[in-house]
């Protein structure tokens, strides 16, 4: 019995080795009840900052550039990453039928801003990687007024200048 067993764990095994598969992430399976934009509106203003500084780039040392342009470009995909996964969780996870229908214009503003993000992602674009950050902060807007707080642009102490939106 064991054997056959073995045999059974050998061929399941070598079948999940050659089908392509996917790791799953979500928030939170529970679900938590904790979503929040904050996350999105860093990312964005990460990817603004990397854009800055790959414009910035001279070839005096082609090594160091090219070193320097390898990881921000890296940097510049893991937070585009980051905001794909929180505006997504936020659509899928915490925004509900009755929040789409009071903001009709919502899910055109995840469209819109998840296409900038991607944008931003293949070019060294600021103006993408700033209507990004719009797009986020305006979602950022509309999750606090469901929340019933009212949101607040301050200025950030980021070197990229700019917003966030917080709430009072």
């Amino acid at each position: 019995m064991s054997g056959q067993k073995s045999s059974n764990d050998m061929r399941i095994k070598s079948l999940l080795d050659i089908l392509p598969s996917k790791i799953a992430y979500a928030h939170c399976d529970i679900p938590c009840g904790i979503y929040d934009p904050h996350q999105a509106q860093l990312a964005a203003h990460t990817v603004i900052r990397m854009t800055q500084l790959l414009s910035e780039i001279k070839r005096d040392n082609e090594t160091k550039a090219e070193h320097d342009i390898a990881r921000m470009t890296h940097v510049k995909e893991q937070h585009s990453d980051i905001i794909e996964e929180e505006l997504n969780t936020l659509r899928d996870d915490y925004f509900k039928e009755e929040h789409f229908k009071q903001y009709p214009n919502l899910n055109d503003l995840f469209v819109k801003t998840l296409k900038s993000v991607g944008k931003a992602r293949q070019n060294i674009d600021m103006v993408a990687a700033q209507e990004a950050l719009a797009g986020i902060q305006e979602v950022a807007e509309v999750f606090f007024k469901t929340k019933g707080v009212e949101p607040v642009r301050v200025k950030s102490v980021y070197p990229t200048g700019g917003e966030i939106v917080l709430y009072k």
